[in-house]
Formats: C-alpha cells, sequence, structure tokens
C-alpha cells in the first residue's frame, strides 16, 4: 500500500505487521491473557454515539488547549510506548520530531531506546517523562533528576505494573530486545539489558528490577525528590482517584496499560465517566487506549476527559513510515476531530458537553415519546 493511500489510523497496523519480525509486531500489538480488555478498548467506543448541534456557526474552529499550563495545538498527545527502534531505527527521535512539529506533547517511556538527553536533543518540545518506579531508589532519584535536567515538564507515574501483565504472545516469542539495542536510559546501570529467557524477557526482567511494594506514600517520596507535576497513570476507579489528588496528584491518566495488564478491566472509555465524576474537576483527568479516530478523541472529551494519548498508533506508524508516519497519525486524528466537532456543532473545546453523546446507560433517552 502506497503510504499516500493511507486514510486512516487503522491502516497502518497492517502494513506494520507485513514489516516487522514477528517478535516485535506481537509485542506492540497483544494485550494481557485472553486479550478481552484489548478489544473491549475498541469496541466500547462503537457504543457511544453523539447527538449533533445543528446550524452552530462552525467557520472557526479551535481545538488548542492547555495541559499543566502548558499550550497544544489540540487534545490529542503521544502515550509512552517501550523501544521504539525496535519500530524503527529513529525510534523515540521520530516521534518526539513529529510531536513537536504537531505542537503536542510527547511522553517518554522510561523503557525507551533514546535517553532522555538524546530526546531532549532532537529540538524544542514539550515533553513528559514516564516513570517506572525500581526497587533501587537511588536510580529512581537519579532518572528523575535527569529528566528534569533535560528540560521534562511532567512525570507520568505508571501504577498498575507491580508486574508484569500475563501476554502470552511474548511468552510464546521469548520475547528479548534485539542484541543492537539497549533500553538507554538505564545504559551504564547494569539494568539495560533484557536476556533471553525460557520466558518472556520482559516480565523476567521487570521481576528483577521493578518495586513491588509501591504504594501510596511513594507519591509522596518523588514530591521530595521533584518539583515536576506528578500525573498517576494506571487509575481506573473512583476510590483511587479521590486518594490520587489526596496524595498530590497534578493529574490522572485513565489507562488499563493497553489493555496489557489485568485482562477484563473495563475500557477506559466505559471507566472515564467514573474518574470525572470522583474528581470533581479538582485535577485533570487524561485517557490512553483504543484512540483510533477523531470521534473517540470527541467522545473522550464529552465523557470530561481533559486529552488522550495515543499509543499504539504512534509505534505503527514509526513501523511503517518512520517521522513521517507519525506525523500523519496525529495530522488525521486532528483533522477527523475537528470535522467531528464542526457536525456537532462545536467551535471549541469547551463547548463538547455530556449532551453531545449519548452512552448505553443514558438509553431511556431513546424512547420515543408517545
Amino acid at each position: 500500500m502506497k503510504m499516500e493511500l493511507i486514510t486512516n489510523v487503522t491502516e497502518y497496523e497492517a502494513l506494520a505487521k507485513e514489516k516487522l519480525p514477528k517478535m516485535v509486531y506481537d509485542y506492540y500489538a497483544s494485550g494481557a491473557e485472553d486479550q478481552w480488555t484489548l478489544k473491549e478498548n475498541r469496541n466500547a467506543f462503537s457504543r457511544i454515539l453523539f447527538r449533533p448541534r445543528i446550524l452552530v456557526d462552525v467557520s472557526t474552529i479551535d481545538l488548542t488547549t492547555t495541559v499543566l499550563g502548558f499550550k497544544i495545538s489540540m487534545p490529542i498527545m503521544i502515550a509512552p510506548t517501550a523501544m521504539q527502534k525496535m519500530a524503527h531505527p529513529e525510534g523515540e527521535f521520530a516521534t518526539a520530531r513529529a510531536a513537536s512539529a504537531a505542537g503536542t506533547i510527547m511522553t517518554l517511556s522510561s523503557w525507551a531506546t533514546s535517553s532522555v538527553e538524546e530526546v531532549a536533543s532532537t529540538g524544542p518540545g514539550i515533553r513528559f517523562f514516564q516513570l517506572y518506579v525500581l526497587k533501587d531508589r537511588n536510580v529512581v532519584a537519579q532518572l528523575v533528576k535527569r529528566a528534569e535536567r533535560a528540560g521534562f515538564k511532567a512525570i507520568a507515574l505508571t501504577v498498575d505494573t507491580p508486574i508484569l501483565g500475563r501476554r502470552e504472545a511474548d511468552i510464546k516469542n521469548r520475547f528479548t530486545l534485539p542484541p543492537n539495542l539497549v533500553l538507554k536510559n538505564f545504559e551504564g546501570l547494569d539494568l539495560g539489558r533484557l536476556d533471553k529467557t525460557n520466558d518472556s524477557g520482559l516480565a523476567s526482567y521487570v521481576a528483577g528490577q521493578i518495586d513491588r511494594s509501591l504504594n501510596w506514600k511513594d507519591i509522596k517520596w518523588l514530591q521530595t525528590i521533584t518539583s515536576l507535576p506528578i500525573l498517576v497513570k494506571g487509575v481506573l476507579t473512583a476510590e483511587d482517584t479521590r486518594i490520587a489528588i489526596q496524595a498530590g496528584a497534578a493529574g490522572i491518566i485513565v489507562s488499563n496499560h493497553g489493555a496489557r495488564q489485568l485482562d477484563y478491566v473495563p475500557a477506559t472509555i466505559m471507566a472515564l465517566e467514573e474518574v470525572v465524576k470522583a474528581a470533581q474537576g479538582k485535577i485533570p483527568v487524561f485517557l490512553d487506549g483504543g484512540i483510533r479516530r477523531g470521534t473517540d478523541v470527541f467522545k473522550a472529551l464529552a465523557l470530561g476527559a481533559a486529552g488522550v494519548f495515543i499509543g499504539r498508533p504512534v509505534v505503527f506508524s514509526l513501523a511503517a513510515d518512520g517521522e513521517a508516519g507519525v506525523r500523519k497519525v496525529l495530522q488525521m486524528l486532528r483533522d477527523e476531530f475537528e470535522l467531528t466537532m464542526a457536525l456537532s456543532g462545536c467551535r471549541s473545546l469547551k463547548q463538547i458537553t455530556r449532551d453531545h453523546v449519548v452512552t448505553e446507560y443514558d438509553r431511556p433517552r431513546f424512547a420515543p415519546k408517545l
């Protein structure tokens, strides 16, 4: 398929599958266990319908927003995805440049194949750093300080991974990092190597490195080592939302880790409203998981999200067409979202309301008035 013939985000996945080694494609594409949540992350969007308002002047549409005080061109940002050089030789460099060109935020993974310093060297841009808390807290403190020094503006703390989820494709493939690559942020700390095992190499690595004792007190600890705002990534319930606010989180990312951790958790779009209501507007709530269309972005904002993050569309487009692919994904989502706003009668993000969508739980609205 010629790149210029690509007309939507989903089409990049098939191209990535053709191009990538099976072990790499499977690592990016798969979810945990039965992959029910993986499918549901997408399917749930299709059960949310629009209530468009007509005859609104939509000759100019403003997509801009601010996230933690930073002005961005649209409420569509890049989620952290690990080991991007497996997808394309330029890896995180290409993604950083594409995000910067689109005027949006990139989140760099702890397990990136490029370091915080290398990504910062690609040029200006607003970047967040995703953090896994390791057993060795000195390494964590060092890493956070390096991210801060490199100009990263926030920490996205992943809280749903005390242990790696069971990703059966990785077990079958004996997943490991290709020999020419290294987890750059940990290079020189004897933590950068993922070894071949008779299981998923990543699962073994995580078991050895990640601190399973991580708890709410550690958010307080993190605040003692950095002044950067902390986004808590991986919240799915009202209860944890309230605790996150008490703990001083600057924001929440409703995430099920791309359906790669606990299977049979709800789709993030289904968990979103519970979290938004519990947050009571005190801190912004973001969403990742399953965003493939501009209509999905609109639905998330209508249900109270302040913005969304995209993960797999970035690695698949990166694999297919490098930086140009990632740029095109961001542009397509932007264009589709703008179109959805126009056809729904919204000129700005503020005008997107809960009344613009109807979910399964609202169905009585459809009852005809006889």
